[in-house]
């Protein structure tokens, strides 16, 4: 779906428009716009103050929108199940009134959400293959930000100019970045081993932007085709980057009596993403050709 929006075309000047200047995606969508030579600012106003959000508008003019602020919680998603009043402002209120300011402009909004907000269940069975789609109803309401994440997802399908991506445990080629998934499983004592799907932000987040310039709408599975379990990913690692490391494993009775709000575990089916990308890798090879093997020459 395409929204006839009001800003450029592919062939026009591009203006981009971006919140969450501080963090990991904000970051990495200034460096690509960089890249390609796309004029970029990032937004001043707090997402739940409409005020600032139409200033930075009328300052910036332009052509799209990009959300990648919000909250997730430090050091993880616990943060939020004593919090919930933040995680409401930020996710929720924040997160419709750009869109809704966005929408009285005709502006595209590319939203980065989460596909956190599932889990297996006997329609969708671990191992099996079968993926939830972009219109199945989230069932995983097993944390506080799960639970607001699923929530302003099923209010956002009423305005169409918005984009709505679901991430789930990006990775990137950074190896330092703690907010990296690979960095954070290799620095527990213990992980579960089970096969998710995840999101390659070195393939991906390039592709959002392309989403951009076509006016692409509605909801996106936006994560590489397949799963790959902890386990695997751990193997690479070991493989690639440090011969040397080890790992034990847990299951989610273990883990459970750790963390103080469950987590999602989901494959979804990125089909939808796959026929307008072609070009677009299964998780694995992504992680060979876009994570391990720009790291390995630190091998030993």
């Amino acid at each position: 779906m395409g929204f006839p929006a009001n800003g450029a075309t592919a062939d026009q000047h591009l203006k981009f428009l971006i919140y969450g200047k501080t963090g990991w995606i904000g970051g990495l969508l200034g460096k690509i716009c960089q890249s390609q030579s796309i004029s970029y600012e990032y937004g001043s106003g707090r997402l739940e103050n409409r005020s600032s959000l139409e200033a930075d508008l009328a300052a910036v003019k332009p052509t799209h929108v990009f959300n990648a602020a919000g909250v997730t919680g430090r050091p993880n998603v616990d943060w939020c199940e004593s919090h919930k009043v933040e995680t409401i402002r930020a996710n929720v209120v924040g997160t419709l009134t750009l869109a809704d300011v966005c929408r009285e402009r005709g502006l595209v909004l590319i939203n980065y959400a989460t596909g956190c907000i599932f889990e297996y269940d006997q329609a969708h069975p671990e191992g099996s293959g079968i993926g939830f789609k972009e219109e199945d109803t989230p069932n995983f309401i097993g944390s506080f930000y799960s639970k607001t994440k699923a929530m302003v997802e099923d209010l956002l399908k009423n305005y169409e100019n918005v984009c709505t991506l679901r991430v789930r445990m990006p990775i990137s080629s950074d190896l330092q970045n703690p907010r990296n998934f690979i960095t954070k499983i290799a620095r527990y004592d213990k992980v579960v081993n089970i096969p998710n799907s995840m999101t390659i932000l070195d393939e991906l987040l390039p592709i959002s932007v392309e989403m951009a310039k076509r006016n692409l709408t509605g909801i996106w599975n936006f994560t590489n085709p397949g799963v790959v379990s902890h386990n695997e990913i751990l193997e690479m690692y070991k493989q690639y980057i440090d011969p040397s490391y080890t790992w034990k494993n847990f299951n989610l009775e273990e883990q459970a009596k750790v963390i103080v709000a469950p987590r999602s575990n989901n494959e979804l089916d990125a089909s939808k993403l796959k026929k307008e990308f072609p070009e677009l890798l299964s998780i694995k090879e992504s992680l060979i050709k876009n994570v391990f093997k720009p790291n390995q020459k630190t091998a030993a």
